[in-house]
């Protein structure tokens, strides 16, 4: 049972997008791109709230486990909060989950790891991140350099980090599960990382944040958010990225994907678009 949620049959490996809803981000967040384009662009899509980012993550059922990939945002700063009753339409309760990958460590990612008491959400999981997204976030140096509302993203991050920390594993790249692969994609955040999913049957790439405004930065890739740690770095991922997946015809899931989840990537005479999988 699915629940009406997008869906992806590997063959052995089934993947669900479960929404944890929405966050508002302001066109003046965005670089190499003025807001009066956004709107245009946003509009010419038909989105229906221009400023709406939508927060997927991902599960994985495979031979008898359950793989979250992301958490969502779980309420944190008003931010999405609709994972667990999403879950719960699948029949999933938090204790069923045996894995969270965190694609990187941003609170629209992470939130959705502690409940509102600051205890840990998926108390049977395993807590799978980058080894260099978890130095550099447990780096005091770091911690003394940045803004104080990064300041906050650290301290929600470590306090993360030491509620899981008996069940805490850094990867880097390969195979972390059978047949779910870590692939690093740095540049929105230092260790920030993909997932490749092989089923018997087909595959796909859960590629995170490597878009916000999926429409905006495809159409115009050198487009970063206020969020990226290495901007420069963080297009150029995504410019490789796009070449890649379009050339290849493989299928992405990302987490600011829109509520579709899914898509296939194409080509066109400007930039990148989506095509209509259905």
């Amino acid at each position: 049972m699915n629940a009406n949620f997008p869906t992806r049959d590997l063959g052995d490996t089934e993947v669900i997008a479960v929404s944890d809803g929405y966050l508002q981000v302001g066109f003046g967040m965005l670089s190499n791109v003025d807001e009066q384009e956004c709107e245009e662009i946003q509009r010419s899509a038909q989105v229906s709230e221009l400023n709406a980012v939508h927060i997927n993550t991902f599960l994985i059922r495979r031979k008898g486990k359950n793989i979250l990939i992301d958490s969502g945002a779980g309420g944190v700063k008003g931010w999405g909060g609709r994972l667990i009753a999403n879950l719960a339409r699948l029949d999933i309760q938090p204790d069923d989950i045996d894995a969270v990958l965190l694609t990187h460590a941003h609170p629209d990612h992470i939130g959705g790891l502690l409940s509102a008491e600051g205890e840990a959400v998926f108390s049977n999981a395993e807590l799978i991140i980058n080894g260099d997204e978890f130095n550099y976030l447990e780096d005091d140096e770091n911690f003394a350099a940045v803004s104080d509302r990064i300041k906050g993203n650290f301290l929600l991050a470590r306090s993360i980090f030491k509620k899981y920390q008996k069940s805490l594993r850094l990867v880097d790249n390969g195979e972390i599960f059978p047949g779910v692969f870590a692939i690093p994609l740095k540049g929105h955040t230092p260790g920030h990382t993909g997932y490749r999913i092989e089923g018997s049957k087909s595959s796909l790439l859960i590629w995170g944040d490597i878009v916000h405004f999926p429409h905006i930065q495809l159409l115009k890739p050198e487009v970063a958010i206020a969020f990226d740690y290495d901007p420069q770095l963080a297009a150029e991922t995504r410019t490789h990225l796009l070449e890649r997946v379009s050339l290849d015809k493989i299928l992405v899931g990302g987490m600011h994907f829109g509520e579709q989840g899914f898509g296939y990537i194409e080509k066109r005479k400007s930039g990148y678009g989506i095509v209509d999988i259905e």
